[in-house]
């Protein structure tokens, strides 16, 4: 008897717009890398690092979905965002204002 997978074309799709999205980010900011982020119950959280330091994410309905998702835009995905892959990640203004907001208290961007 041959084993057969069914296929949900929903997380197909799902996987395929991710993928869409994650081959736009990299193609603007000069290739692209990324981690995938367990969230328990929520998913998965795909963060990405563009060549140009810039960074940014996507959550997933599933781990599974979201590995598909990175497969299928080519992109290098590294096991912990951590060392090389961190290093590479520019922040601005924005960014280290919002963090100092949410640590001490600091102005808010809102």
């Amino acid at each position: 008897m041959a084993d057969t997978q069914q296929v949900d074309p929903k997380a197909e799709r799902k996987a395929t717009r991710l993928a869409r999205q994650i081959s736009t980010f990299s193609k603007a900011h000069g290739g692209a890398e990324g981690q995938i982020a367990y969230l328990g119950q929520r998913g998965a959280r795909i963060v990405l690092v563009g060549g140009d330091g810039t960074w940014g994410d996507l959550v997933a309905p599933s781990y599974e979905l979201a590995e598909k998702a990175v497969a299928k835009s080519g992109i290098t995905v590294h096991e912990d965002f951590d060392g090389e892959l961190a290093a590479k990640v520019r922040t601005g203004p924005y960014e280290w204002t919002r963090m100092a907001g949410i640590q001490i208290g600091g102005p808010s961007n809102g």
